[in-house]
């Protein structure tokens, strides 16, 4: 069996309910629960991570997930209905009512040195020295759960986030053998999915999305419906600009667990951008009925309330925030809000809450676009260096760096560079492509900023590429080929803030009426020397 079964009974009577869940959602998506052969399988494994999510209060998953085991319960052969019975009351020893140590077999109990018993206090230890900020304690905590119970995710995923090296983690895992000479996890050898999980979860702390992404979908392949896996895939996919993948991983999740709330503040957001805005409305109703006291939820509200009341959208990422201090995706809010609202140096301190608890590429790109808005250029190239040395693989911090060049005339040469070697990292990225096209119009370009439009427009059909396309169709006075553009952004996304803006600009600019123009900002010179010798190797 690949998913040992009595580990979730473990960690459900130790009270480690969130790694619990995640290894019921391995055994309910394992082959061998998934067999026709064993229903009865299938019925257990259901029950336990109905257990799970009852114990973390996620009620309305519970029931949704104990009336799936009745469905298989129900279709279990005569002859085996006896045994299942009996082993379906004695899992239910990790049931809300009670707590059965016996549940766990004695083999299993020899494999967990007596000391395991300490499993929730080290968990807890781990938890308050992180948030104290003393890492090295958290660690040694965090490692000693590990030592007893290699299925503590909650361990797994602190420890990478906290930089442990996926080869010392793995090295935690027990060893002890038994009397047959075979250790009691003998089974990673043969299956290795633990491990290969521990590598994904480094590599995704470590900001090397592609690789983790790729260890992800290899075990989604074992695991098929996994939601654990699917929810991890998504999030990974929305942060890399995946888009399409990612809502279909979202949507695919939510298909087999409706009452999900975990990242569900991600897929807003995700669905925002893609201006999807009733599904986004259908996804934020369907999770206040849910369960209106999580955080994600309040994120979700944010992102819907945006367009209709900045304010409003600020008091309900305020919220999140208030609810849990370290959700991150709230402060990304709070902070891209008060970025829109012209508050930069509020947005500062937001996006530097988000990035103690966890540096991603948007806390990275808030900091960037916060201090330009403050024109501190120092602060800003500063910051998005760092992005780049946290992420030498990502296109998105090399544009990030381009951004902060560009935002001044003498560094126009540099930031055509880096959205070049962006391009080359990341060809499908039109993020860069449209930075590189409005640096070629700035300079004059306009014909190499349109047959680099036009060449993405082959192979992307995206709002955005026609809406800069028009805006450089109008700068070069050719109004029509603007006008069509325009149009052709608007039909695809009728929500398009910015071809709305340019169709204005652009009915003047056919009365004759000069729109004004872009001041360029000359006197924000840089002059890092050292930096420059560090970009160079970088690039």
């Amino acid at each position: 069996m690949e998913v040992p079964k009595d580990q979730i009974s473990t960690l459900l009577d130790q009270g480690l309910y969130s790694s619990a869940q995640m290894l019921g959602c391995f055994l309910v998506s394992s082959p061998a629960a998934n067999a026709e052969s064993t229903p009865h399988l299938k019925s257990e494994s259901l029950v336990l991570l109905g257990d799970a999510l009852f114990r973390e209060r996620e009620y309305r998953r519970a029931i949704h997930t104990y009336k799936q085991a009745l469905q298989y319960y129900k279709i279990i052969p005569k002859q085996n209905s006896t045994t299942t019975r009996s082993s379906l009351q004695s899992n239910r020893s990790s049931s809300p009512n009670s707590f059965n140590v016996s549940a766990i077999n004695e083999n299993e109990m020899e494999g967990i040195p007596s000391k395991a018993r300490n499993l929730q206090m080290n968990l807890l230890l781990g938890k308050l020295y992180r948030y104290a900020r003393h890492n090295r304690a958290a660690i040694a905590y965090y490692k000693e759960c590990l030592r007893h119970c290699p299925y503590v995710f909650e361990a797994i995923i602190a420890l990478a986030e906290l930089g442990t090296t996926a080869k010392d983690i793995i090295s935690l895992f027990p060893q002890t053998a038994n009397r047959s000479g075979k250790t009691p996890f003998d089974h990673f050898d043969s299956n290795r999915w633990l491990p290969r999980y521990v590598e994904a979860q480094c590599c995704i702390a470590s900001n090397d999305y592609k690789g983790g992404l790729e260890l992800f979908l290899d075990l989604l392949q074992r695991f098929p419906n996994n939601i654990h896996l699917l929810l991890e895939v998504a999030k990974v996919e929305a942060i890399i600009g995946k888009k399409d993948e990612a809502i279909m991983n979202f949507e695919k999740a939510r298909s087999i667990d409706p009452f999900i709330v975990t990242y569900m503040d991600e897929y807003a957001m995700l669905l925002k951008i893609k201006s999807d805005y009733s599904m986004l409305n259908k996804l934020v109703h369907d999770l206040l009925n849910i369960d209106p006291t999580r955080p994600e939820v309040f994120v979700a509200l944010s992102v819907l309330w945006e367009t209709k009341d900045e304010r409003g959208a600020l008091a309900y990422a305020e919220k999140s925030i208030r609810i849990d201090e370290r959700h991150i995706t709230g402060f990304i809010m709070k902070g891209n809000l008060l970025l829109a609202m012209k508050q930069p140096d509020a947005a500062v301190s937001a996006f530097r809450n988000a990035q103690e608890l966890r540096p991603d590429i948007r806390s990275y790109q808030g900091l960037v676009h916060s201090y330009l808005a403050l024109s501190k250029m120092k602060e800003a190239l500063y910051a998005a260096r760092e992005a780049m040395k946290a992420m030498p693989h990502s296109a998105k911090a090399l544009k990030l760096v381009g951004d902060v060049h560009a935002s001044n005339s003498g560094g126009r040469e540099k930031a055509k560079k880096f959205y070049e070697s962006a391009l080359r990292l990341e060809p499908g990225y039109l993020g860069a492509a449209l930075a590189l096209a409005e640096l070629h119009v700035i300079e004059g370009r306009n014909g190499d900023a349109v047959s680099l439009l036009e060449r993405y427009l082959k192979d992307w059909a995206d709002d955005s590429l026609h809406v800069k396309l028009a805006q450089v169709f109008a700068a070069t006075n050719m109004l029509q080929e603007a006008l069509s553009h325009y149009q052709a952004a608007l039909r695809m996304n009728p929500q398009n803030e910015a071809a709305k803006k340019g169709l204005e600009r652009l009915e003047k600019q056919m009365k004759g009426v000069d729109p004004d123009a872009p001041e360029d900002d000359e006197d924000n010179e840089v002059d890092d020397a050292d930096g420059d010798q560090e970009e160079a190797e970088l690039l």
